[in-house]
């Protein structure tokens, strides 16, 4: 059984993805929902992210501060 987690690139990438641009362009601190990300797409990045380790994440966790440096916190740690 797998107990790794997504990594800090990935959490990044996913992102910068949904948000159509390149992971560098992304600001750790930036509010991502003034950014253009929605319930509908955190949801897809919980979901995503639950499949690739991170169990414990929940939406409310991302809702609640929707900043790429506490995301890549929670989502790093989420399966320990």
């Amino acid at each position: 059984m797998s107990t790794t987690t997504p990594s800090a690139e990935l959490v990044r990438a996913d992102v910068a993805d949904l948000l159509g641009v390149e992971p560098a362009e992304l600001d750790a601190d930036a509010d991502l929902l003034d950014l253009g990300l929605d319930s509908m797409r955190i949801m897809s990045l919980v979901e995503r992210w639950r499949a690739a380790g991170a169990t414990g994440l929940e939406f409310a966790d991302l809702a609640e501060d929707p900043r790429l440096a506490r995301w890549t916190e929670l989502v790093a740690g989420a399966g320990a």
